[in-house]
Order: C-alpha cells, then structure tokens, then sequence
C-alpha cells in the first residue's frame, strides 16, 4: 500500500507564486510568517502527516470508533497517542491568538499544513477542525470570562470543542430546532434536548469537550431569529479551573457509517438528569449569526477536506499505475512485453484528469485563504472591504466544487486501479468512502450553492461577481502575449468559460428577484461553473508564472514545464465543460420545474 507524502514544491509554489505569502506575511501580526519559518513548518507537517497520521489512515477505517456501554467513546488504535503528538508539537493552535497560547500565523500557512492532515487522515483531523471553529467563536463572541475560562486550554487542544446544530427533526432547517435552554438564578442555563451528527460528540483524546450548542429560550421568537447559542462543557468548570462534577449531556449512541470511521459521530442528550448547565455566548437570539463564525471558518476547511483527499487518490492510483504490469502498451514499440498501465493512453488521461483538476482545487484554496488573510489583517479599511467580499464569494464554491470534484477524483481513483479498486486492501476504496460526506458536511452543495445565488450574487446585483469576472478577463493580454499552442489553447478556452460565466452571473442577479425558483433550480450548475472557471483562471495564472520562470532559468525547469503543460491539458479537457453549464444555468431553471410539475 502506498505512502502519503506532501507535494511541497506544489504546495511552495502555490503559496509563493499565485497566493502571495511574501505579501500575507507583511501584514501586521503576520511578521513571524517569515520563508525560513514557513518552510520550517512545511517540512514539519509533512513529517508529522508522512510518519505519525497516514500509517493510521486505514488503522482507523478497520476498527472505526467504538461505544462503550458507560457511554464513553474508544477511538482506534494510535490515534489518542497521535493526537497528544499532535497537541504537543503546537498544531492545534496555529493560527490562534497568542494571547491565548497560539502562534499567530495566517490563515494561508495553515492551509497548507491542513491539506496535510485531510490528505494523511481525514477522520482524525476532523476533531482538531471543530476545535478550531469553537474557538473562533468563543474568541469573537464570548465575554472576557469565558475566553479566559475555556480558551488557553482549547487552544493548548488540552479540551476539544464541537459545534451542536442539527436535530432529528430539523436537519438543515435551523428553524425548526426545539432544543430548550431556560434560564436560571445564576444566570446560567439549563439545557434540555437532543443533538445528531455531532462529530467527535464524545471521544477519549481530551479530558474535557467544549460544546457549541443551538438552544431557544423561554421568550425566544419563532424561527432562526430566536436560536440562542450556549457554551455546554461535558464538565464543569470550578473556580480555580480545575474540573468539576460531570454534565448533565451524554453519548446515547454514535453512527454507523459509510466512511471516516475513526471519527465518532455522536447522538447527544442534553438533560436527562435534571439539566445541562450552559452558558450564553453573546446576545439572546443572535446565536444563529455567532455559529455561522464557526460554519464559515469550517466550509472552508471541509472544502480543504476535497483538496486533501483528492491529492492522496491521486498519488495512490499514480503509484498503482507504475507499479501494475498489464497488457501491452498500444502503439509502442516495447517488443511485444507487457507494461505498466501507466503507458496505456486512458490511464494517462484519468491521472492527468486527476493531478489537474487536484491543482486547480489547490490553487483557488490558497487564493482564498490569503484573502481571509488580507480581510481581517490589511492596514487599508478598502483592502480589507475588497478581499472580505472575495473571500466571502469564494468559500461556497471551494466548500461546493472542491468536495463534488473530490467525488470524481477519488471514484477515478478506484477506476484506474481496476477490480483491484473494488477491494478494500488497496486502500482506493476508503478514500472514495470517506469523501462521500464532505459535499454534505456543514451544508449540502444544494446549500452552498444557494447561498452563492442569494447572499453572494444577488444581493448586490452581480457587482462583486462580475468583478471577478472582470479580473479573469484582464488575464487575456497577458496569455496573448505568449507564444505556443499551450498558451493559445489556455487563452481560448479560459476566454470561452470565462464568457460562458459572465453570462451565468447575469442571469442569476436578473433572475433571482423576478422568479427565485429558477434561479436556485440552476444553483448547482452556476456553482460547478463557478468553480470550474476560477479553477481554470488559477492554472492559467501558474502557467504564466511557469513561463516567466522558464524564462529567467530560474528554478526547476522540468516542474515549470508541467505546469504548463497541465494547465494546458485542464484547459482543453475540463474548461470546454463550461459550454454546458452555462447551458444549464440558463435553462435549467425553467425546465426543471416545469417537469418536476409533470412528474412529482
């Protein structure tokens, strides 16, 4: 079975050339993020994902998590141990404030370092992910009190946090969550209620769990403007900081799952025995609006989940297709002997598909973490404005198209294995399970799509998407200028999409008023067009980064090359796609419903 190992000169040049490190570790409260630094911590991950979390990876997928009958939860073997490494080395606090024990480094270093962890063993990461979302929130919602009470220790990963949204009879709707919170004496509250899908809900790496909890109280308003958002730790806190007496919320049971097995998925009840204490966060009836902090922060990091586990169905079926000897290579001249199957041309054009799309995913990941970068940290207040609006267009498509592109990628990963793919020891499968939940994580892509019509199109007439798109197109005299097929080819079709996009754009802020229905009847589509596009618009730009290093016989020239030439190859087998959703996005609203009228 194949080893994972970090793409660090992908990774490197991703985050030099088309993120802008230098210019993100500028930025005032980044200036630790130094080359020397940053290559320090590359190289460190890289180890840590390589030697500690990969060899777990199907260790995990084997034995899964398991309920014990106290209701406590037994993760698989080695992953406790990984996880105090983890902790231990300072990966659980990165980013966070350093006034609470983190590191202070930008949102981009992190990126990279998280691809790490989804690539080597997306089940384990899954639980530092929600710890992080938590913290934000508390860091940015909560009283002086609480942050000294529950940060240090959260951020030291000493405590665990996860995020309590969904109910059974709720699901998405938010507004149809009927967990109870009623205030008490001391201003704290009692929380009653149950809780479903909550991930690393209950686990044995920390001695205490910090949940996020959607709650109504008694004088709550009907719908999601009356959601409350409550800190209910699975201990009690005393005064000297110290753990008290266990909480009234428990482990009733945890999912039998497709994939990610290593991860429990937990049912909570919250009051069976008297009352779960917990604690407002902020303002009565914002708590909808405080989650969405933790929810922002975690698409983004699930859309990471499809880049990272795109990269290691990648480079498993890469290994397998040099490895498996099969049938002669066509049109070869190898005197009649077998070959890999990495010399038949339809196993070349699945891995080509796979490394392409793989770096596009990357590529627009990086791009939009240096913007949240820029967002919260640049010293011009317009600057900030700007690369706010761009990361916020951003995420649902690297949450959407990232994740449902990683579905074709790893199912093209169990293709190129053949019927060895089909079973479980080559490890090709796991990966295909295990992505399976990310285009439903922290919202369907039916969800992220619809946000990007409404909230990130619509609302501001297309203003903000059109100037990407305007951004894509300045692109144009820049790839004319350069002499080549590959350059022509690239100038085309990124042309093409581009305009096929633009069009896409108009139509939803035209449409999203007069007949919303058809407009999230063509949602998907507009996202996958999205994400195709901007893709495309990144390989485009690494092409010409490439070119201009080509140029300068500077650096690697042979990577250079690649990188042009698989730039080209998306251009010409992936961006023509666009033709089609454009098409879709046109037309689908209007037709979808008229035969779902018909048929349903």
């Amino acid at each position: 079975m194949s080893q994972y190992h970090a793409p660090l000169k992908e990774m490197r040049f991703v985050l030099n050339e088309l993120a802008g490190l230098e210019q993100v570790g500028k930025l005032p409260g980044f200036e630790d993020a130094t080359p020397d630094t940053v290559a320090a911590i590359l190289d460190e991950a890289a180890k840590f994902a390589t030697e500690v979390l990969d060899p777990l990876n199907a260790v995990g997928d084997r034995e899964g998590a398991r309920r014990l009958d106290d209701g406590s939860v037994k993760t698989p073997t080695g992953f406790k141990d990984a996880y105090l490494k983890y902790c231990a080395n300072g990966w659980n606090g990165l980013t966070k404030n350093p006034e609470f024990g983190g590191q202070g480094l930008p949102q981009l270093v992190a990126t990279a370092v998280e691809e790490m962890w989804h690539a080597a063993n997306m089940a384990f990461d899954l639980c530092p992910l929600l710890t992080q979302g938590a913290i934000e929130a508390i860091e940015l919602c909560g009283t002086a009190e609480q942050k000294e009470r529950f940060l240090p220790k959260m951020v030291s990963g000493e405590w665990a946090g996860t995020m309590n949204l969904t109910e059974s009879q709720a699901g998405s709707d938010l507004a149809a969550v009927r967990t109870r919170a009623v205030p008490q004496p001391d201003g704290s509250f009692k929380l009653f209620g149950q809780k479903i899908f909550i991930t690393y809900g209950e686990h044995d790496y920390t001695e205490n769990i910090i949940h996020l909890v959607l709650a109504r109280t008694p004088t709550a308003p009907e719908g999601v403007k009356g959601i409350s958002l409550f800190i209910v730790p699975k201990f009690l806190i005393n005064a000297d900081g110290s753990l008290g007496v266990r909480n009234d919320v428990q482990c009733v049971s945890i999912e039998h799952k497709l994939g990610i097995h290593a991860s429990p998925t937990a049912v909570l009840a919250y009051g069976d025995r008297g009352g779960a204490i917990g604690y407002l966060v902020g303002q009565e009836n914002r708590g909808l609006e405080y989650m969405f902090i933790m929810m922002n922060l975690a698409r983004f990091s699930v859309g990471l989940e499809g880049v990272g586990i795109a990269e290691r169905a990648y480079q498993r079926a890469a290994t397998y297709a040099k490895e498996r000897v099969q049938g002669r290579a066509v049109g070869e001249d190898n005197g009649a002997k077998s070959a890999t199957i990495l010399h038949h041309p339809d196993v070349r054009r699945m891995l080509l598909s796979m490394k392409a799309q793989t770096e596009a995913m990357r590529a627009l990941a990086y791009v939009t973490a240096a913007a949240l970068d820029n967002a919260g940290a640049h010293p011009d207040p317009e600057a900030r404005k700007r690369h706010q609006a761009f990361a916020e267009l951003m995420i649902p498509i690297v949450k959407g198209w990232c994740t449902e592109t990683a579905q074709e990628i790893a199912y093209t990963g169990v293709q190129v294995h053949g019927g060895m793919g089909f079973i479980e020891e080559t490890g090709a499968a796991q990966h295909y399970r295990d992505a399976r939940i990310i285009t439903i994580y922290e919202g369907t892509t039916g969800i992220q799509a619809n946000d990007l019509i409404g909230r990130k199109t619509a609302r501001d007439g297309g203003k903000t998407a059109l100037g990407v798109v305007a951004e894509i197109q300045a692109l144009d005299t820049e790839l004319a200028s350069q002499p080549g097929a590959e350059f022509a080819a690239i100038r085309r079709e990124l042309a093409a999409a581009t305009a096929a996009l633009k069009a896409a754009v108009e139509w939803i802020a035209r449409t999203y008023g007069t007949d919303t229905r058809a407009a999230h009847a063509a949602s998907v589509p507009y996202l996958k067009l999205w994400g195709l596009t901007a893709g495309g618009w990144q390989m485009a730009r690494a092409a010409l980064i490439a070119a201009k290093r080509l140029a300068e016989r500077a650096g690697d020239a042979d990577f250079y090359r690649a990188k042009i030439a698989t730039a080209r190859f998306y251009a010409d087998y992936h961006l023509p796609q666009t033709a089609a959703l454009k098409h879709a996005v046109l037309t689908a609203g209007e037709s979808v419903l008229a035969l779902a009228d018909e048929q349903f």
